[in-house]
């Protein structure tokens, strides 16, 4: 099968089996999901989901996080990854925010990553849910995902590798959605140490599920005519 024609087969079945497909983070304004993305960082999004309410409640706007120190930013994130780190990150971001872009999350990459815990993936998340724009933030489980199924080869072993090759082939427009459609298929069926194949939907398409199961051409027409 030629790779667009794999492209192709992945992008029809998920726009029919996943219609709706957005990020599981909460969040009201630009500067809340920043401050999300910075905390879901090696962290799932039910644990960040956990903590954030409280934060925002009380350091709601750029300017307000801007007067905390990162010792009380701690006590609010104490629970997530790395908690030090991103106490001071968060921090950071908002001082920066206030001192460069008067209080407004920038709309391009390139100043996005300039922001203290902000790297290209998290620039990316912004300018994908944000603004809509074709981007492809790689995160572990697009990373997994793309190359178990073949959208990827083993060459590609970087996430700005995956991205440029994943940003080639899908259509655009979608660019942004194929992104929730991998991060949630790789979140709830093809999990990281049990990948759920025999509920996989795109199980016949799948490069690993064709090795694990050793399927032949012969095979995977019978099961598709099952």
């Amino acid at each position: 099968m030629k790779k667009q024609d794999l492209y192709d087969q992945v992008t029809a079945y998920f726009q029919e089996a996943m219609p709706v497909a957005e990020t599981e983070l909460h969040y009201e304004t630009p500067f809340q999901l920043l401050v999300a993305v910075i905390l879901s960082a090696q962290c799932t999004d039910k644990r960040v989901n956990m903590v954030t309410p409280a934060l925002f409640h009380d350091y709601p706007t750029p300017e307000a996080l801007a007067a905390a120190t990162p010792e009380v930013i701690f006590e609010y994130v104490s629970s997530v990854s790395y908690p030090n780190n991103k106490a001071k990150h968060l921090v950071g971001m908002a001082q920066m925010l206030m001192k460069e872009f008067g209080g407004e999350v920038p709309d391009n990459l390139d100043d996005l990553v300039k922001l203290p815990g902000v790297g290209r993936k998290t620039a990316n998340v912004m300018q994908a849910v944000i603004w809509g724009r074709d981007a492809m933030p790689v995160d572990t489980h697009v990373f997994r995902v793309s190359h178990r199924i073949g959208l990827v080869t083993a060459k590609h072993t970087t996430p700005l590798a995956v991205e440029k090759e994943l940003v080639k082939y899908f259509p655009k427009g979608i660019i942004a959605t194929a992104h929730h459609w991998l991060i949630l298929h790789g979140r709830y069926t093809c999990t990281a140490l049990r990948p759920k194949c025999e509920s996989c939907g795109i199980r016949l398409l799948c490069k690993h599920y064709k090795k694990v199961y050793n399927l032949s051409e012969a095979k995977q027409k019978q099961d598709k005519n099952i």
